[in-house]
């Protein structure tokens, strides 16, 4: 017994002296970073700021109380469509707008519904972009809005395909964006005019660099039904429009009617004068027409009116503004001319219904404001609305049959 309490003191010794000769190791773990005071003094900072700011401005708006207004898609009649999708960050109406009209067309042509990708299309018009703008030496417009008749323009080149083919969206991203994407590009070019450096291969592959990174290289061939096809391929064996069904009209005092004319806006940045112009009334009459009879449209005009309404999803003409008696072509004329109507939106016109002899048009529209209220991705747009600020319809070539026989026959 006392050999084993002497054995056992040693090894208690022996522990100590171990303890003493290796000390403990520190470990290290991953913590959330906090610093509640900090914190405190940011937010009593702000809050500071804030008193010292003056309220901000209200916005002048029109007033819709009273009236009786268009509460639901149901309300109208309108056409075959696949659902509304958002354009996110993005400047790119024009895209979202024609491709679903052109989806529609397929709906109506073939009954067949595929959605296609708009990215595709954007990718391709960038590239185009920076090469007309090396061809004009720094001169031709480069920036994120276009026509609806770019896109049928970029698919005779490049061809489309499918959405799923083609997203432009990376990993988790849940909506476009190109505001990084567009800086940097027009960082470079604008680099490039300041160098008077006006080598086209290499700006073209400097951009496809920049989209590629942002949105993805583009497929060259997908698989569709089982079956290899490059993407003009697609275009002719799936998609199966005739291209050259689509025209574009306008309405403007400025240039002369039932003639082929440029339309002058920053948008049609490769000045296309195949525009038909017509009258305001041969303008609304071909709208009021072609939606009666099964035909959709892209439209395209100004957004910015004191009648127009996110919340209450509706487009209208106030009488302090203008009587809707006095809406004709001057004033349509005035506006434009004064830079007051301009040509900053693009939308897909599906429907319409009649109240008290007046339309109201049913509007698929790709922009964020058609998501703030009950009906996600669509306006009502008031017949005053659309007679006096839409400046331009793109639409299928049957749709205005008559139009076309006096515009050849001119």
């Amino acid at each position: 017994m006392r050999r084993k309490i002497i054995y056992s003191l040693i090894l208690l010794v022996l522990i100590q002296f171990v303890c003493q000769a290796q000390p403990m190791r520190d470990k290290g773990i991953f913590k959330d970073y906090k610093n509640e005071f900090w914190e405190e003094i940011k937010k009593s900072l702000e809050d500071y700021e804030k008193k010292n700011q003056p309220p901000p401005k209200k916005s002048f708006r029109m007033d819709f109380s009273g009236y009786d207004l268009p509460k639901s898609i149901d309300e109208f009649k309108y056409q075959p469509h696949l659902e509304p999708v958002s354009q996110g960050n993005t400047g790119t109406c024009w895209a979202y707008a024609a491709t679903s009209f052109l989806e529609s067309e397929m709906i109506r042509l073939y009954n067949r519904k595929i959605k296609l990708s708009e990215m595709f299309t954007v990718y391709w018009q960038y590239i185009e972009k920076a090469r007309r703008f090396v061809k004009e030496r720094g001169n031709s417009l480069f920036a994120e809005g276009s026509q609806a008749n770019a896109v049928v323009a970029m698919w005779r080149k490049y061809g489309c395909v499918p959405y799923e083919n083609y997203t432009g969206l990376q990993p988790g991203q849940p909506f476009p964006d190109h505001s990084k994407m567009f800086k940097e590009m027009n960082d470079f070019l604008q680099s490039v005019k300041s160098a008077n450096a006006w080598n086209e291969e290499f700006v073209i592959n400097t951009i496809k660099t920049i989209l590629n990174h942002y949105l993805g290289e583009p497929p060259t061939s997908i698989t569709y039904e089982n079956k290899r096809m490059t993407p003009i391929e697609f275009i002719n064996n799936i998609v199966k429009l005739n291209l050259d069904d689509y025209y574009d009209v306008m309405s403007l005092m400025s240039e002369p009617y039932y003639q082929r004319t440029i339309y002058d806006v920053p948008d049609n940045w490769w000045k296309d004068s195949s525009y038909i112009n017509v009258p305001l009334d041969d303008f609304m009459n071909i709208i009021k027409n072609a939606i009666k009879s099964g035909y959709t449209m892209v439209i395209g005009g100004d957004v910015s009116e004191v009648g127009y309404d996110s919340y209450s999803e509706v487009a209208m003409i106030p009488t302090f503004d203008i009587p809707s008696e006095y809406i004709d072509e001057n004033a349509r004329q005035f506006r434009f001319s004064n830079g007051t109507t301009t040509d900053d939106h693009g939308i897909h016109l599906i429907g319409y219904k009649e109240v008290d002899d007046k339309f109201w048009f049913l509007i698929k529209d790709s922009g964020s404001g058609s998501r703030n209220g009950k009906n996600k991705g669509y306006y009502f747009y008031h017949e005053d609305y659309v007679k006096l600020k839409m400046m331009s319809i793109f639409v299928n070539k049957a749709a205005i049959s008559n139009l076309l026989k006096r515009v050849l026959n001119n």
